[in-house]
């Protein structure tokens, strides 16, 4: 019995050292969301303590959630230090206000700016929701360059067969890209029974895509080609468009044609739908550096090795205002939303930003958290920010 109970004692006191190994090894994040988990996968009704932990570790909860990997390069694209971006602002208070995880500024392909919050940092990964429709964006570019798709003027059932017979057999992928389908599509963020909260949790039918299932069941609100209305579903099917187009999916493609050839420093990973299909309106996974050159990328109209990877005049009509949505300086191009001035942007929910400005040859990128996952005012202070980096830039050009 002594020995018994001396073995007892023993694997107690190992499994209380290997347990507190393993608590001080998975590291802050995780413990954060360990002693305080989220009861669903609905990122859109978690708490903010919770997203802060959560968003550098999306794809991370391996047995709940899916990613693939977008391998970095072998011949990183560097980002020279510039000097220092000189800002007459409360910078702590600005992070504190738009809960910052980090903003970077690039200018002429310099870093001029660069500082991280919420226990993030330059060598992790920060979630970029609805960024990632600017990305699927390119990847259509892309694919009508090397003739997958042969016009956008094409219907989007012909390529995506499973919407045959339904509300978007006449529509076309342009009126994908610019959000006029015209049909009906709830994205209320803060209620459960939206569109944009149900889709990913649909039981697909027909052994169709899940989103491909979901949206064949929607119904027509307005003539095709009328009306902009925000849709993350018609992203989605974008993604499932460019696999079936090109015959990769959407993770390879975007490694191959732009993350490599490009020279992003880290790896990316896009997170998977419960059918293993990349959601493709959200959900890649990149650093702050990685996402800032995406917007040199743009910035450099794609250009790899001297050419474009897309067609001629694609980034011109991608990121001007093909559509109005209410606001007179200011429209929705491919996926991106434009200003008249020829600066546009990537956006995603609780404040995450690529702002590129070709005039001033300027690329700006913040990652955060938002109390919720839409902010008008949050937002308009943010680029009330972005107004004035432009110019203190025109300004110490001009010293």
């Amino acid at each position: 019995m002594n020995k018994t109970l001396k073995w007892i004692g023993r694997g107690l006191i190992a499994l209380l050292i290997f347990s507190a190994l393993g608590w001080w090894w998975v590291g802050p994040k995780w413990r954060s969301l360990l002693l305080d988990p989220p009861e669903d996968l609905d990122v859109l009704f978690w708490s903010q303590s919770q997203r802060d932990a959560a968003f550098q570790v999306m794809d991370q909860f391996s047995l709940l959630v899916k990613s693939r990997e977008i391998l970095p390069s072998s011949k990183v694209k560097e980002l020279p230090i510039g000097e220092g971006l000189i800002l007459n602002e409360d910078i702590d208070g600005f992070f504190e206000e738009q809960r910052l995880a980090g903003g970077l500024i690039l200018h002429k392909g310099k870093i001029r700016f660069e500082k991280y919050g919420l226990g993030h940092s330059a060598d992790s990964r920060w979630t970029s929701f609805s960024m990632a429709k600017s990305f699927t964006s390119s990847l259509v570019g892309i694919a009508l360059k090397e003739g997958h798709i042969s016009s956008l003027n094409d219907n989007v059932s012909e390529y995506v067969t499973g919407l045959k017979g339904s509300v978007y057999d006449n529509v076309t992928i342009e009126q994908l890209l610019t959000m006029t389908s015209g049909v009906a599509w709830n994205e209320d963020y803060s209620d459960p029974n939206s569109d944009v909260a149900l889709f990913n949790n649909h039981k697909a039918q027909g052994g169709l895509p899940t989103i491909v299932s979901y949206m064949r069941g929607l119904s027509r609100a307005h003539p095709a080609g009328e009306k902009w209305q925000y849709s993350t579903g018609e992203t989605n099917l974008i993604g499932i468009l460019v696999e079936r187009a090109t015959g990769r999916n959407i993770s390879e493609y975007l490694t191959e044609k732009i993350w490599q050839p490009f020279g992003m420093a880290q790896k990316a990973t896009w997170i998977l739908g419960s059918d293993g299909n990349e959601i493709s309106g959200c959900c890649i996974q990149a650093s702050l550096r990685d996402f800032a050159r995406y917007g040199l990328f743009m910035l450099e109209n794609g250009q790899i090795e001297g050419e474009s990877v897309f067609p001629d005049n694609w980034v011109a009509k991608a990121t001007t205002k093909q559509v109005d949505y209410g606001f007179p300086d200011r429209g929705y191009g491919y996926q991106w939303w434009t200003f008249n001035d020829g600066s546009y942007t990537a956006r995603g929910i609780f404040g995450q930003t690529i702002f590129i400005d070709p005039n001033r040859d300027l690329v700006i990128a913040f990652n955060g958290n938002w109390p919720t996952a839409s902010d008008a005012d949050l937002n308009r202070k943010r680029f009330e920010f972005i107004d004035r980096i432009k110019v203190a830039i025109d300004l110490q050009q001009n010293d």
